[in-house]
C-alpha cells in the first residue's frame, strides 16, 4: 500500500492514542515490524502559538522514519498554520487529520468526531491540510458518525477524496458507541465500495493478526489501522509482518520475555523523558502487558506505582518467566471500553450541515478516536 510517496509495508498503520503512542513506544513497535507509527494527537491551535506541552508531543527520535503526526483543530486557517509548520520545521512525511475523537470535552465544542457533521466547515479544513502540505501526504481518520441516526462516514471519505487527501481510515463505531460494542466491518466495506480512487483503511476490533487478514478479506480494505490490540503487546505488529507475509505468526512471548520487553519500554521512555517522567507514563502500561497472566494483586499494584527502572527490574524478576502466555488474553480488552454514551454538542449543532462558519477551538484532546 502506498500512501502519497511512503511505501507502507505491510499495510498497517499504529493508531494516535494520546498518553501512548509517544516516540518511545513507536520505536518499540518499530523494533517488531514494519508499519507507519503515527504520533499522539496534537492540537493545531497549541502547535502555532507554540504551547510547550503541544510542541513536546510534536518530537520524534533522530532516526524516526517516515515522521507521521496526527493533527486536531477545528479552524481551516489555524489547520493550515500548523500543517506548514509541521512541514517546514518539523521535517514530517505524513499528517493525519483526526475526526474520530468522541470525547464530550471535543464533540461539545463541535470538534472531533461531531465536526464531519458540517459539511462545509469540514472540506475547508481539510482543504487547508492539503494545500498547505505540499507533497507531503495527508490522511483522515473519522468515526461512522455521531449516532445511527446521524451517520456521516461515506460523505466524509467522498469529500476527503475530492480534497485530495492520499487515504482514508473509518473506525468503524458512532462517537455514541465510544469503544462499546462491536465495531461494524459493513461500514468498513460499504466505504470502500464508494471511495475509488484512494486506499481505504479499517480500524476496530483487530485483536489478533489474523482479524487485520479477515478484516481485509470481508471489506475488500487496502490495510488497517492498529489500536487497543497492540497495548501491552507490541509484538502484534511482528505478527501482522508474519501474517501478511503469508506465514504463521510465532507464539506469543512467555511472562519471561514480556518482563523483558516491559524493562525495554521503560527504558525508552526513560531515556526520552527522564526518569520521573518516564516512569510516570509508563505506569499505565503494566496492567496491559500482564492482562490474563497471573501476576497477583499485590505485584500489580507494585509495577502501577513503579518509580526507578531498579526497581522495575526488582518487580519484574519476582515474575515466573516459564508461565506460556494465556490463550484468553488476546482478546481481552486493553485501555478505552466504556460507552454507549449521548454525544456531547453544541446547542443547534445538528440543524445545519452546510456552515463554513468556524466552531471554537476545544481543549487538548484525550484520544485518538
Amino acid at each position: 500500500m502506498r500512501i502519497g510517496s511512503i511505501d507502507v509495508t505491510p499495510p498497517v498503520i499504529l493508531a494516535p492514542m494520546a498518553g501512548v503512542t509517544n516516540a518511545p513506544f513507536r520505536r518499540l513497535c518499530r523494533e517488531f515490524g514494519a508499519g507507519l507509527y503515527v504520533s499522539e494527537m496534537i492540537g493545531a491551535r497549541g502547535l502555532i502559538e507554540g504551547n510547550e506541552k503541544t510542541l513536546a508531543l510534536a518530537r520524534f527520535d533522530a532516526d524516526e522514519v517516515p515522521r507521521s503526526i496526527q493533527l486536531y483543530g477545528t479552524d481551516p486557517g489555524a489547520i493550515g498554520e500548523a500543517v506548514a509548520f509541521l512541514v517546514a520545521d518539523r521535517e514530517v512525511d505524513h499528517i493525519d487529520m483526526n475526526f474520530g475523537c468522541p470525547m464530550g470535552k471535543v464533540t461539545r465544542h463541535g470538534g472531533g468526531a461531531a465536526l464531519p457533521w458540517k459539511l462545509g466547515l469540514f472540506r475547508s479544513i481539510v482543504r487547508s491540510a492539503v494545500s498547505n502540505a505540499g507533497q507531503v501526504p495527508v490522511t483522515v481518520k473519522f468515526r461512522k458518525g455521531i449516532d445511527d441516526r446521524h451517520l456521516t462516514y461515506i460523505e466524509t471519505g467522498l469529500i476527503a477524496e475530492e480534497e485530495g487527501v492520499a487515504a482514508v481510515a473509518l473506525h468503524a463505531r458512532t462517537a455514541e458507541q465510544l469503544y462499546s460494542g462491536k465495531a461494524d466491518w459493513t461500514a468498513i466495506r460499504a466505504l470502500k465500495k464508494a471511495v475509488k480512487g484512494i486506499p481505504v483503511l479499517g480500524n476496530g476490533d483487530i485483536w489478533t493478526a489474523w482479524d487485520a487478514i479477515e478484516m481485509m478479506a470481508r471489506t475488500g480494505v487496502d490495510g488497517v489501522v492498529v489500536g487497543r490490540g497492540c497495548l501491552g503487546r507490541p509484538w502484534l505488529f511482528r505478527d501482522l509482518a508474519e501474517a501478511f507475509a503469508g506465514r504463521e505468526p510465532p507464539s506469543a512471548p512467555d511472562l519471561g520475555e514480556v518482563g523483558r520487553i516491559m524493562v525495554r519500554h521503560a527504558e525508552l521512555l526513560v531515556d526520552h523523558f527522564g526518569e520521573k517522567m518516564g516512569m510516570n507514563l509508563f505506569r499505565k502500561h503494566p496492567s496491559w502487558y500482564l492482562k490474563g497472566f497471573p501476576a497477583g494483586p499485590t505485584l500489580r499494584d507494585s509495577l502501577g506505582r513503579v518509580a526507578s527502572l531498579d526497581e522495575l527490574q526488582v518487580l519484574v524478576d519476582k515474575l515466573d518467566p516459564d508461565i506460556p502466555f494465556p490463550d484468553i488474553a488476546h482478546r481481552m480488552v486493553r485501555g478505552h471500553s466504556h460507552g454507549p454514551r449521548r454525544v456531547r454538542l453544541p446547542q443547534g449543532f445538528l440543524q445545519d450541515r452546510q456552515t463554513t462558519g468556524l466552531v471554537p477551538e476545544s481543549a487538548v484532546p484525550v484520544s485518538g478516536g
